[in-house]
């Protein structure tokens, strides 16, 4: 099966998350649509392919929602540190679906 669009979209993803560095209303407003778009292609994958893609989508894609809501339970000044975890644990998310999109390709 061919992966080619959902790894462009999830490299494209990759390099958005990557450039985020503070965190304000405008990151977080990115941040939140890229989670959504990462699930979503996530979804896709482990529809098409159980098998190769389960584990992200029940290791994964839990990791990020775990840091995101501890990201949005933090305290004021706990914020930014918050946001970097969330947006390294996403990003690492989104690595490893495109390294997995690589290898069964």
């Amino acid at each position: 099966m061919g992966y080619a669009k959902e790894r462009g979209k999830l490299e494209k993803l990759s390099t958005k998350v990557s450039g985020l560095k503070n965190y304000d209303d405008k990151s977080l407003t990115i941040i939140t649509d890229i989670f959504e778009q990462y699930s979503h292609t996530v979804r896709i994958l482990k529809n098409k392919n159980p098998e190769a893609f389960n584990g992200l989508y029940q290791n994964e894609l839990q990791q990020v929602k775990l840091v995101k809501k501890s990201l949005k339970l933090s305290e004021e000044a706990d914020r930014q540190d918050n946001f970097i975890r969330y947006r390294d644990s996403l990003l690492a998310a989104l690595n490893s679906a495109i390294a997995i999109t690589k290898e069964t390709a």
